[in-house]
């Protein structure tokens, strides 16, 4: 059975509606502590905005982030995964996609979201697993290292 990306993602993500406002979203990243955000319309996912979005395409471009829509600025139609996917195929594409976030889409609708430090996590828990697995098979051998 394959480590699938809905045994680590975030769910229920916070997310925002399209007429929102780049100032609502800076708020909200930093009340949920995140980087990004998903746009949701009806449940559907629609976009994704990220803390640097806001920075390069509102505040250093002039806009006033107060009154900007993050549907103005944000990310349309962004990579996502389904909820069954296995980790290592997630962790594959951020690198092929050099993202740092995925959202986790089942039926068009938004159930959670899985950023680059959850699939790290994962990859160290795995790999503490293989190291505990490999030491508990070795015979102890204890005598056979020099002594006698």
């Amino acid at each position: 059975m394959k480590d699938t990306v809905d045994r680590i993602m975030t769910r229920e993500p916070a997310a925002l509606e399209p007429s929102s406002t780049c100032g609502e979203a800076a708020t909200l990243m930093k009340q949920e502590d995140c980087g990004s955000l998903p746009i949701v319309l009806d449940g559907r996912l629609v976009g994704i905005i990220t803390d640097r979005d806001i920075v390069v395409r509102a505040v250093a471009a002039g806009k006033d982030p107060k009154t900007l829509r993050v549907s103005d600025i944000m990310t349309a139609d962004p990579i996502t995964i389904a909820p069954d996917m296995s980790i290592d195929e997630a962790s594959r594409l951020m690198a092929e996609r050099q993202v740092r976030r995925l959202p986790v889409v089942a039926d068009g609708r938004l159930v959670g979201i899985v950023v680059l430090a959850q699939l790290a996590r994962s990859e160290d828990d795995r790999l503490t697993g293989e190291t505990l697995k490999e030491v508990s098979e070795r015979p102890s051998g204890l005598g056979s290292h020099g002594r006698g």
